[in-house]
């Protein structure tokens, strides 16, 4: 159940970042009160998930999670460019991520 919990956390982190990118643009409040709802949910996941796994694991898969989902939303939503150097870094975050599991 604790890697359900940090999976959702880092996809509450995801939405937290894309609809803060609503709120940048638009400054809606509606926007903003996805934007709190989001992080809420994601730091409460990320709260559970933290009883029973490692730390150092259970952040950078949700940091992970959060950067490159975040980045790979806001180049579909936002249109932000999709050069191969944009990709390429996100991979490697990824395999970073995967890594840093392995290796533990």
């Amino acid at each position: 159940m604790d890697w359900i919990f940090l999976i959702l956390a880092g996809c509450g982190e995801m939405s937290g970042v894309t609809f803060l990118g609503f709120y940048s643009a638009s400054k809606k409040k509606l926007a903003l009160v996805g934007m709190v709802t989001s992080f809420v949910f994601s730091f409460s996941l990320l709260y559970l998930s933290l009883q029973t796994l490692p730390m150092s694991i259970a952040y950078s898969i949700w940091t992970g999670i959060g950067a490159a989902g975040g980045s790979l939303m806001n180049m579909w939503i936002f249109h932000e460019s999709r050069s191969f150097k944009r990709f390429f870094f996100i991979f490697l975050i990824i395999i970073a991520v995967i890594g840093l599991k392995f290796v533990n």
